[in-house]
């Protein structure tokens, strides 16, 4: 059990953002553990023949067999919605004794012998080794996820976002991290975190001080429950699933009811319905295989009437339906 104490203002330095980098090294755990995330399961295969031509065997060792990462790969975002460069850039900064401890540790807390390529990488040269980290993460982004999947997953972790936001507006801090996960708790000022991992319940439990550091919260496509990393010279940070991650698994049609699609029309029917979460025109015209061009004129009209709303989300702008846009939903099914 770990335990973050807040302070009068440490609620003012608590933010959320999402980590492209972490997203990229937790993919990785699909590979091994591909019944815990069906949602995933069709972009891993769309992937298979681009995966197969990079350095594999350096790829998979990056995550132990029971799902663990070096820590140094997902350092805790800095700023919001940094950039996969930016990430990058960090970890290669990284200095070869924490690359050679952290390997160490990930695999000493899985209880998995460590890769013999690895170890032998590490005991020639951890700064060589952690190059090719670098340079193999990027290949695998830019071949495997950047063109299709991440435009969905930003779409995903961006309403996540947007939700949270409004959840602690409304409800304060109780009601942010009661919506978070079942794991978490909150009660007079204690953020209370319960891993049911007994191999993080073996490293005993930990009472911290938030003492004005600010607490990061990071949603995650790939946690199965909320988790946290915690440096003496670091702020905590705490990655809990995404909420809404299951979208990721949707490939049937979108089913139009025919009373919306009369009053409307079906293009803008199926934006209505699409946008039950905040979605940028970018992504929605991924989602429906269209121009961006031909979104953003039916996101306008939409707008116009009423239907949906607009916030801005750094250099996005993501559209919702609003209250009017829900009430017709429900009234055309």
């Amino acid at each position: 059990m770990f335990e973050f104490a807040f302070g009068v203002d440490d609620l003012a330095t608590t933010w959320i953002t999402y980590s492209p980098l972490q997203e990229a090294v937790f993919s990785l755990r699909t590979r091994r553990h591909a019944a815990k995330y069906p949602w995933q399961r069709r972009w891993t295969e769309s992937w298979e023949a681009e995966y197969r031509t990079l350095d594999t065997a350096l790829l998979d060792a990056l995550v132990t067999p029971r799902a663990w990462a070096p820590d140094f790969l997902t350092p805790r975002p800095t700023c919001q919605r940094p950039s996969i460069e930016s990430e990058l850039a960090t970890i290669a900064g990284t200095p070869p004794e924490t690359v050679a401890k952290d390997f160490a540790a990930a695999y000493r807390g899985d209880g998995a012998p460590m890769p013999e390529s690895v170890a032998e990488a590490l005991a020639d040269d951890p700064a060589e080794l952690l190059a090719r980290c670098v340079a193999q993460l990027r290949a695998y982004w830019e071949r495997c996820l950047l063109p299709q999947w991440w435009p969905r997953a930003r779409t995903v972790l961006e309403a996540d976002l947007a939700y949270r936001g409004r959840m602690f507006a409304e409800r304060g801090a109780e009601g942010l991290f009661a919506e978070l996960d079942h794991r978490l708790s909150w009660q007079a000022g204690v953020l209370r975190l319960d891993d049911p991992d007994p191999r993080v319940q073996a490293l005993g439990g930990r009472y911290t001080p938030v003492a004005g550091r600010g607490l990061v919260l990071v949603p995650t496509l790939f946690a199965l429950g909320a988790h946290t990393v915690i440096d003496e010279d670091e702020p905590p940070a705490i990655s809990y699933p995404a909420r809404g991650r299951a979208l990721m698994g949707e490939s049937s049609p979108l089913r139009v009811p025919d009373a919306l699609a009369e009053l409307i029309g079906p293009p803008r029917a199926r934006l209505l319905l699409l946008l039950d979460q905040p979605a940028s025109t970018t992504a929605l015209a991924h989602r429906l295989s269209v121009t961006p061009g031909a979104v953003s004129r039916h996101l306008s009209a939409l707008a116009t009437a009423g239907l949906l709303t607009r916030t801005r989300a750094g250099r996005s702008v993501l559209y919702a339906r609003s209250a009017l846009g829900d009430a017709l939903v429900a009234g055309g099914s």
